[in-house]
């Protein structure tokens, strides 16, 4: 039985949600715009009995997750863009170590130090690697506050199943705003026996040991290659998805979470003009719902793709992949910090719809 709704902020959901999923251990270092997550963090942990950290910089913050994870317990870290490049050497040897861990990302504009508004422009690194070698996170992009408290206590499940990293990526208007939240009476948390936990020998003969180094090569590609297999069962399994108004739509809009909340409204306004206009908003970036825009794409009432992002163009990427060439694909993005307005995306719609713009990446 859910709670009573709350008025909470995006940033704070977070926190909550992740001690509500058991996590007792938290390490981070403050960065704009979710040091709120630290704050919450930091009052809320000594009260249930868990462990807070404020590192001396973004590398130490994930090397003690490396660590707590390592010993078996469920750990968060969060940051933002900056300060989620200063870790992905660390996420790398999680990775390569096949260690559960949540890393919350709060993106803000860049490249470089950039500004503190929000902006989509990590998603090549979140969905890509980011760090070095052959390996995936599993990353997912809630697109309100409810979802960020629901899909933190789910990372926290999928990293345990799977022994991964699971990447909770949002922006600073999600981080920043404040929604009303039902919290569940209790937490659908999976317990999973780590009997690979380097927690001392506990009447074994041997000890636990962790590690990410092989130097044999022909023990490093077994290695890789087991993780390649296990990336595979995550795709089959693990793709979310949103399908909205997708029945007899002509143009398919493509959008993740702050994007795809401001394009929902646009798809009534493009109603009201009589053109039928769906949308595809991925819940998991990676793995990322090809099929679904694939489906899409072979749908005889769908006529072109419009994908709406805060960067130069990144997801669309993947959504060419899945639309196979089968369909023309357009872009709209905004940078810097800047939203889109609904106006710039029904006025592109309206363009596409009348034959009066090319496909390609153009803003």
């Amino acid at each position: 039985m859910a709670q009573k709704r709350v008025l909470m902020k995006g940033n704070e959901v977070i926190a909550e949600a992740a001690i509500r999923a058991g996590c007792r251990n938290y390490f981070g270092y403050p960065i704009t715009p979710q040091t709120e997550v630290m704050h919450y963090m930091a009052k809320k942990m000594v009260q249930v009995g868990g462990n807070f950290v404020q590192a001396e910089s973004e590398v130490a913050a994930i090397n003690m997750v490396y660590g707590a994870a390592a010993a078996g317990f469920r750990v968060m870290t969060s940051s933002s863009s900056p300060g989620i490049s200063l870790k992905q050497e660390g996420i790398s040897y999680i990775a390569g170590a096949e260690l559960p861990a949540v890393v919350v990302n709060i993106v803000r504009a860049g490249p470089g130090l950039g500004g503190i508004q929000p902006a989509q422009g990590d998603y090549f690194q979140a969905t890509k690697g980011g760090g070095h070698g052959d390996y995936r996170n599993i990353v997912i992009a809630p697109a309100s506050v409810q979802e960020l408290y629901e899909l933190v206590v789910e990372a926290f499940n999928l990293a345990d199943k799977y022994r991964m990293t699971c990447m909770i990526i949002g922006d600073g208007t999600l981080g920043q705003m404040m929604e009303p939240v039902a919290f569940r009476d209790e937490e659908p948390v999976e317990t999973i026996a780590k009997p690979w936990a380097a927690c001392g020998r506990k009447g074994d003969s041997f000890h636990h040991t962790v590690t990410s180094i092989y130097i044999d090569p022909d023990v490093l590609e077994k290695k890789n290659l087991e993780l390649q297999e296990k990336y595979k069962i995550v795709e089959a399994n693990e793709v979310r998805y949103e399908a909205i108004n997708m029945e007899d739509a002509e143009i398919v809009i493509t959008a993740f979470s702050t994007c795809s909340r401001i394009s929902r409204n646009v798809i009534r306004q493009a109603a009201e003009l009589g053109i039928k206009v769906g949308m595809i908003r991925p819940i998991t970036l990676w793995p990322f719902p090809y099929k679904a825009i694939a489906e899409a794409a072979d749908m005889p009432s769908v006529k072109a793709f419009l994908d709406v992002e805060l960067n130069a163009g990144q997801m669309i990427e993947d959504v060419k992949l899945g639309v196979n060439g089968k369909k023309p694909v357009y872009f709209h993005g905004r940078l810097g910090g800047n939203l889109p307005m609904q106006k710039e995306i029904l006025d592109k719609i309206v363009a596409i719809h009348e034959g009066k713009i090319t496909e390609g990446g153009n803003f």
